[in-house]
């Protein structure tokens, strides 16, 4: 719950309350993009197979509404992202912190779509 509260109270902290905005979740695959989606719509911990196909699902925390695309971590997957950033009011990027093989690759990516 208290993640809940926390990502809750950021979302104020950046204007989003009684708005409707769009978030997208990027990162790469298997950094627990779907998971913390499905954290935030539903409050469950499960294991998901991999995105394949974005998706989007409606959430609303407090006073905030927004549309939350998740697009998949792939690389092919990646080759999209752009074509969502552009009309998004935040992006959420995820690393698998138990997976430190994979920072500069996470960096690399973090920093194309910046």
């Amino acid at each position: 719950m208290w993640f809940f509260n926390w990502f809750k109270s950021t979302l104020e902290s950046l204007g989003l309350v009684n708005k409707k905005a769009k978030i997208v979740f990027l990162g790469l695959d298997d950094a627990g993009k779907t998971t913390l989606l499905l954290r935030l719509k539903e409050d469950v911990m499960k294991q998901m197979d991999p995105t394949q196909q974005p998706y989007s699902e409606e959430l609303t925390m407090g006073k905030i509404n927004f549309k939350a695309w998740d697009l998949g971590g792939h690389e092919a997957a990646r080759k999209t992202w752009r074509n969502y950033v552009s009309d998004v009011d935040g992006i959420i990027y995820l690393v698998d912190s138990s997976n430190s093989k994979r920072f500069e690759e996470s960096r690399i990516e973090l920093q194309g779509i910046l």
